[in-house]
Formats: structure tokens, sequence, C-alpha cells
């Protein structure tokens, strides 16, 4: 009886039946997620290493931001994305602020303290759910194709089948150990898939660990499977607010702002898109809340010491083994918990058993393509341009800006202008603006 008032607690909560889910593919979808994004639990670490910051602190941060991130998303927006500490993002911290303008991590943290802050205020005026909204439905369906391919070729450079070279990208090893494992975990995900079996891809990556654990690709390690968290100490409130009028401090916010607010509407676009969460009216019931998250996440991330918390991509495997709710991210969450504890479990799963799953995903996002509208130049044109750009250019938030760019100038020169709403003629102008501003320096 108890078992069952459980059940009934958590489906009113997360409004199970109003999704068509259930708790058990919410949870196994919130597994999946975490599998696939879990490698920030190592890397993080490393990159803000090399800022100079102490990387078992940076590991306790990057989970308890991540934590917080996701509680408010399951709770507050019931939605089944993810938040931790954002790739890219990090590397700009360290390697570029950091490492290149010779700023201290302590400046960079209160950077990102800053731009947390100003999320918030933008995300109570409904900016960043406005700009969300005003995105072309055309355009919410390329940005899901274009995280599709993005996704996949993250997969395929992560499982070194593809790597970079003299020229740019080709071939790598076929006959490694590490090939064998990918195309073999990529095989069973696909068999499983087609077969219809829940949580393919999880079992799919489940085994290509057992398989990598056997071929000496992966290893137990020697210090046992349990430790306690490293201590934040090193990097708590370690934030140097003493320039924070400064030009320097300006651009650095700038540069944070930008990356991550269309990184995060190009991750809620593509996978809301994909999961047939869009209304009637291609909005995201509860975006507000969403952006609100991972503004949140930001501002105590920093407190805590670590980069901006962002919504992950990676959320899409979660989506692709059918989470809709809060439960698929509160599930995530709860797998940080248990991490905090299991690092040394977590570096047992080979890179190339979630590369197989990203690539699986990718494959999931790209189908619906079929709904642009390839018969009119003036949406198809965007789109395309919305789709190649990001993998080519390797970021999301510039997929979307040569999509806004695009999709106005296309609109607007062939006397469609009526159609584009006034804020995508500004974020255009704004995007195109930013291209040229080294034609005036």
């Amino acid at each position: 009886m108890e078992k069952n008032s459980n059940k009934s607690l958590v489906n009113k909560i997360f409004r199970l039946k109003e999704h068509k889910t259930d708790v058990k593919t919410e949870i196994m979808a919130g597994i999946t997620t975490f599998m696939t994004m879990s490698y920030i639990l190592a890397v993080n670490p490393q990159i803000l290493g090399d800022a100079g910051m102490d990387k078992g602190a940076v590991f306790t941060a990057t989970i308890i931001s991540s934590i917080i991130a996701i509680i408010i998303m399951a709770f507050y927006a019931n939605l089944p994305f993810a938040l931790a500490p954002g790739m890219g993002l990090n590397a700009f911290f360290t390697y570029t602020v950091v490492m290149t303008m010779g700023k201290s991590w302590e400046f960079a943290l209160a950077a990102v303290f800053i731009e947390g802050i100003i999320f918030i205020l933008l995300t109570f005026f409904n900016v960043r759910e406005a700009i969300f909204n005003a995105i072309p439905r055309s355009l919410k369906t390329a940005v899901s194709v274009g995280i599709g391919l993005f996704i996949a070729l993250i997969g395929l450079l992560n499982s070194t089948v593809i790597v970079k070279n003299d020229i740019g990208l080709g071939l790598g090893n076929l006959v490694s150990k590490e090939s064998f494992i990918f195309f073999i975990g990529l095989l069973i995900m696909a068999v499983l898939t087609a077969r219809k079996t829940k949580g393919a891809l999880l079992i799919g990556i489940v085994i290509s660990t057992i398989i990598a654990l056997f071929t000496g690709v992966s290893k137990i390690p020697e210090g046992g499977l349990i430790q306690l968290p490293p201590s934040l100490s090193p990097i708590f409130f370690k934030l140097d607010l003493s320039s924070v009028f400064s030009f320097e401090m300006f651009s650095v916010v700038f540069a944070f702002l930008f990356v991550d607010l269309f990184d995060t509407v190009g991750t809620l676009t593509g996978v809301a898109t994909k999961a047939g969460m869009l209304d009637e009216n291609g909005e995201l019931p509860n975006a507000g809340r969403a952006l609100l998250a991972d503004s949140i996440g930001t501002t105590l991330g920093s407190i805590l010491g670590t980069s901006t918390v962002t919504t992950f991509v990676e959320s899409a495997t979660g989506v692709a083994e059918g989470g809709r709710t809060g439960l698929t991210a509160l599930s995530t969450g709860f797998c940080f918990f248990l991490s905090i504890f299991f690092y040394p479990l977590i570096t047992i799963i080979p890179a190339q058993a979630t590369a197989a799953a990203l690539v699986m995903v990718g494959l999931f996002m790209i189908d619906s393509i079929v709904d642009i509208n390839f018969g009119d130049f003036t949406e198809s044109f965007p789109a395309f341009m919305t789709i190649i750009m990001m993998p080519f250019a390797y970021s999301i938030a510039e997929g979307i800006a040569f999509g806004m760019i695009s999709y106005a100038s296309v609109k607007l020169l062939t006397g469609k202008g009526k159609e584009v709403s006034p804020l995508v003629y500004v974020l255009a102008l704004v995007f195109l603006l930013r291209y040229m501003l080294p034609l005036f320096s």
C-alpha cells in the first residue's frame, strides 16, 4: 500500500500520466543522461585545474552546483533536462581569461558570478524566454537537426574513430581495441533500438564498459571504489570583485553571457523539439523556469568554485530513452549525488561507450528534418545554414547566429519581411555586428 502511495505522489508531482510516461522510463532516462554527461566530472576538474584551481575541490563544486540546478529544473520547471558546468565555457574560463588574458581564476569566477546575476534578472524580466519564443519554428526544427549532427560529431571524436589531423578531420585507427568497443556498443544500441528495447542506450553503455574491462581499455581503480568527497575550501567563495567595473571584466562577462545564452536556448530548443514538448505556437511551457535553473546554478556555482552551469545537450539521450518530466532530471541529479562518493567507478566507463550513445542520439534528432518546408527557400536556406554551422563551427551558438542572420536577410530581401518578428531582426543585427566588429578595430 505504501509503495502505491509513493508512486501516486510521484505521479502527482511530475504529472507522469499527463506526459504519457512512467516512473521506470523516467529513471532509466535519467541514468542514461548521466552516463553520457558524466565525463564532465573528469573533464571539468582537468580544465579548471589548468587555471591553477584545486582539481579535487573543482570535482566537488561541479557535482554540488549540478545538483542544485537539476533540483530546480526537476521540481520548478518539471522538464527532463540536466545541467552541469558547460564545456566550451570552462575552456573559455581557463584558456582565454586566465591563460591568454593573464587574469586570475578568482577574476574569472567573479565574471561567472556577475553573468549569473544578470541572467537571473533577464529571466525574471522574461528576456531569455522572449528570445527562445522568437526563434521561428523552422529554425527550431533546424536547431534540433543541427544539434543532432553536432552530438554525432562529438561522439565520433570521443570514440577516436574520427580524429583531428593536419587537413581537418579524418579516420582514426579502426582496428584498435577502442574502435572495437565503440562499434560493438553502437551495434548493440542499434539492434536493441530496432527491437524497441527500453534502455537500449544504457544497456549498450554497460556492455561496452564490461568489454572495456576485459580488454584492458578500462581498469578497476586500485584505491577502491568509494571515497569521501574532496574539500571545497581551496576555491569556495574566492571571487575577486576588485575589478568589477573594468573594461576587461565587461568584455569577459559579455563573452560568457553570449555563449551561455545561445547555447542554452539552442539546447532547450533542439531537445524540446525532438521530445515534442513545444506547444501549438512553437513555445516551450516553463521555458522561463528552465532558464532560471541554469541562472541560479551559474551564480551558486561561481561561489562554490566552478565555471558557468548550463543545460547539457546530452539531455537528448534521456529524452531519446523516453524521459519527459522532471523525474528524469531528478534521477540524473541523484546519480550525481552518488558519484560524489563513487568517482573511481565513473572513471571505469570508457569514452567509446558514451560516444556510441551520442552517435545514436544524433540519429534520433535529425529525423525532424522532414518538418522543414524545403519548398520555401526563405525557410529552407536559413534552416540549412543553422544545421551545417553547428557541427562545422563546433558551436550551437554559432549555428543559431548564422540561422538568425540568414533568416532575417532572406525574408527581408524577398519581400517577406513582415513574417519576421522585430526581436529576430534585433538579434540578427547583434550577431552581424559581432562578426563585423574586427573590421573596426
